[in-house]
């Protein structure tokens, strides 16, 4: 459990320190540690349908990550 405390430090982060936490969390996790509801597998069916069918339509994970860490700056 996070303490009151540590919460309150995380949250002086940076907005960047603190996407750069959440994502080294992340990768902690396997995906038996991140159950989906049917909707949610039903989504990135869809999606991945749609990435199938025109790839370039898409950002890659790399662009994705250089935008958030602009906008968090």
């Amino acid at each position: 459990m996070i303490t009151r405390a540590t919460r309150d430090e995380l949250l002086r982060l940076s907005a960047a320190d603190r996407l750069q936490l959440v994502e080294e969390i992340w990768q902690t996790l396997s995906p038996e540690d991140v159950p989906l509801t049917d909707a949610q597998r039903n989504e990135l069916d869809v999606r991945l349908e749609a990435y199938a069918a025109d790839p370039s339509a898409g950002s890659s994970w790399e662009d994705v990550r250089s935008r958030l860490r602009r906008i968090g700056q």
